[in-house]
């Protein structure tokens, strides 16, 4: 009797099995089936045509010219004109000898061009009261000492991130390429040379600017690439920047450095240099990222950047003497200055807010009018002579058209009184 219920008992158990194995499979397969089910993307925003469409084609035709005369590995371009994205493409490829094409959330290594994603965040930490650019740099780096008492009791975040801080230019930059820690450096700033005092001269600096990293993270507790997303990365919707190496070697989609010229080039190996010094030279970005991120500094209503921030960030500190050969693509230049992360050049009558990037195997430039509100970026992974005339291409052609535009406004205004008289 007790064998007979053992065996029904065995035989209900069994049963009760099948059964659940049986739902599971058939839930998982409907599952499969509704995976299958395609999901329309997201539709973007129609751009509304804009009185510089023609101009667009102009400016289009001549950098795909320039992109196949050169040879360029992979680029990217993007245009913004009254609040919206008037502009952007991608040309060429990731990696040479591939096919795995660029496309607008390829990520790049902004070089220099990162001082200006720093600059954005100081003007926004002053504003919220969390830093002030005017506090002195010892109050916030214990030990700080440099070789002048005078120096550094006076030095101020200002000073740092305008390139007024006196020292010799490029202090420690061979540190920095040999990937020696930021705090390790700060420890010999005793041993740099001081040409001026603070505030007085202008002297390009990548450790000198990247002290904002020290000071931040003693200041809010979080570490600069997590500081940078919090504050500037998300609510400017920067979805594939980053500021660390990690972040960019693990991407499925980031653009590898090149070395060559005229279409003979060669991928050179990622390299970690100046992530260091990621205030001066570590953010990662997309095309797609560094376009919001001028729509959200020229976008008057946007509520993230306003008119205190900018003009914080944008207020000429010191004049900055560059060589010709720097702006030598650009047609007569009336002035150059340094702002906070950005160079403010005065051209054709506008101030251009301004900044170019150089690092081994990659090149950045960035530029934009607020009176105009226009700005342009180019990103790009094997540098030629076509990064250094991406912008004043542009501006050339936008600023001619513009001061052609108002002259007949003014001549056509002036023609209507006439014949009101």
């Amino acid at each position: 009797m007790k064998k007979r219920i053992f065996i029904i008992s065995a035989f209900i158990i069994i049963l009760l099995i099948t059964l659940a194995f049986r739902q599971n499979a058939e839930t998982s397969g409907a599952a499969e089936i509704i995976s299958e089910i395609p999901v329309k993307p997201k539709p973007k925003p129609e751009r509304k045509p804009t009185d510089i469409d023609g101009l667009l084609q102009q400016y289009d035709s001549l950098i795909t010219a320039e992109f196949r005369e050169t040879g360029t590995v992979g680029a990217a371009v993007a245009i913004t004109y009254k609040d919206q994205i008037a502009y952007l493409k991608c040309f060429g490829v990731k990696k040479a000898g591939t096919h795995d094409s660029i496309n607008e959330n390829t990520i790049f290594r902004l070089a220099s061009v990162s001082k200006t994603v720093s600059g954005v965040l100081a003007g926004i930490l002053d504003e919220e009261n969390i830093i002030n650019l005017d506090d002195k740099v010892v109050d916030y780096i214990p030990g700080f000492k440099l070789k002048s008492r005078e120096s550094t009791k006076e030095m101020t975040i200002r000073n740092l991130l305008s390139h007024t801080s006196g020292l010799i230019p490029h202090a420690y930059d061979l540190m920095v390429e040999d990937k020696v820690p930021l705090r390790k450096i700060i420890d010999r700033l005793a041993e740099v040379d001081i040409a001026a005092p603070p505030g007085k001269v202008y002297a390009y600096q990548n450790v000198m600017f990247s002290l904002i990293d020290t000071i931040t993270t003693k200041k809010t507790s979080l570490k600069y690439p997590l500081l940078l997303k919090d504050k500037l990365f998300i609510p400017f919707g920067m979805k594939d920047a980053s500021a660390d190496f990690q972040s960019f070697k693990n991407s499925d989609n980031k653009a590898y450095p090149h070395s060559g010229a005229q279409g003979h080039y060669h991928v050179l190996r990622l390299n970690d240099r100046y992530y260091n010094t990621a205030p001066a030279a570590g953010v990662n970005a997309s095309i797609s990222d560094m376009a919001h991120f001028l729509l959200a500094l020229i976008n008057k209503k946007n509520s993230v950047v306003d008119n205190e921030i900018r003009q914080t960030v944008f207020t000429p500190q010191i004049k900055s003497p560059l060589s010709r050969s720097y702006l030598h693509r650009w047609d007569k230049v009336d002035s150059k200055q340094y702002a906070i992360g950005w160079r403010i050049i005065g051209y054709k009558g506008r101030k251009v807010a301004y900044h170019g990037g150089y690092l081994q195997g990659y090149r950045a430039e960035i530029a934009l009018c607020e009176k105009e509100n226009v700005g342009i970026v180019f990103l790009c992974n094997s540098p030629n002579s076509i990064a250094a005339e991406s912008i004043p291409e542009f501006l050339n052609l936008f600023f001619e058209l513009k001061d052609k535009s108002g002259i007949l406004t003014d001549t056509q205004t002036s023609g209507t009184r006439a014949n009101e008289s």
